[in-house]
């Protein structure tokens, strides 16, 4: 495992943030044991601190808790990316339409930021693109609960994207839907925008339900 230094242990939201990581980075592995003692020796904080942050990653679906057993990383399957990735394709265009149509300045950036997409060959940056790109898409959104939860989801999302790019070593960096719904945009016409930000956000989830399938099967 990678060293990380010595994190605060009042700070909760720190260590939530550094087991986050771990488990994007593949350094704790889907449906494995989470040694506490072990982990708590690595952040180098007592094991109540960890547990609280362990609770709070549970909330967000990235571990589960097991009676008796302890916390074990949430196992990656296709059952929940159907009923994940659909929930975005409601959320995100709300979130759009509360926006208003982006200032000629901003629509610039998204358009230049949309271009970058084929370009990109690393796996960690081309999601983290997309994340930034979507969020300046509806910045200024003025319901905080909506964008808290599209947050969410995104974190929720982000292990099966990160997961099967690096797998299958290919990454999906289309920019078409982009383009639509930024021209979309541009002719002040909210109502496609969001339909072409819907179907966007429901045809990530093809990609990897067919890595899950090929997974599974080469079990």
């Amino acid at each position: 495992m990678q060293n990380i230094l010595p994190i605060r242990p009042t700070l909760k939201e720190d260590l939530v943030a550094a087991i986050r990581s771990l488990i994007f980075e593949g350094q704790l592995h889907p449906n494995k044991h989470i040694n506490e003692v072990h982990l708590a020796r690595h952040f180098a904080v007592s094991r109540t601190p960890l547990r609280e942050a362990l609770s709070a990653l549970e909330a967000e679906g990235a571990v589960t808790h097991k009676a008796r057993r302890g916390f074990f990383v949430h196992e990656l399957n296709a059952e929940e990316v159907r009923e994940i990735y659909p929930i975005r394709s409601y959320l995100d265009p709300e979130a759009l339409r509360l926006s208003g149509l982006p200032e000629k300045a901003r629509l610039a950036e998204l358009y230049g930021m949309a271009k970058r997409f084929p370009t990109v060959t690393d796996v960690d940056a081309a999601i983290k693109l997309d994340e930034d790109w979507h969020r300046l898409l509806w910045v200024h959104c003025p319901n905080r609960v909506l964008t808290e939860l599209i947050e969410q989801f995104m974190r929720r999302t982000k292990r099966y994207e990160l997961a099967s790019m690096r797998d299958a070593r290919t990454l999906n960096t289309t920019s078409k839907y982009k383009m639509n719904i930024l021209d979309a945009l541009s002719k002040n016409n909210m109502g496609t925008a969001c339909n072409h930000l819907r179907r966007s956000l429901q045809s990530g989830a093809k990609p990897v339900l067919v890595w899950l399938e090929g997974r599974n099967s080469g079990k």
